[in-house]
């Protein structure tokens, strides 16, 4: 089976902090605080892409640890 492309593979930074309701700036820090483990983005023209399936696996990792 032919897997689709569609916008949704990737979110802008802005599309990201929208999801987790958080400001660019938080969003920036997550990005280099190394105990979050945050997804790194991809960079495009000075554009900030990160792609929606490891955003979800790290919702769902971070959803284990709390978990336990």
């Amino acid at each position: 089976m032919k897997q689709e492309h569609s916008s949704r593979e990737y979110l802008t930074g802005r599309q990201v902090a929208d999801r987790y309701q958080i400001t660019p700036v938080s969003l920036y820090r997550w990005e280099r605080d190394e105990r979050l483990r945050f997804p790194q983005p991809m960079v495009v023209n000075r554009r900030k892409l990160f792609k929606v399936v490891e955003l979800v696996a790290w919702e769902r990792e971070r959803a284990k640890e709390r978990a336990v």
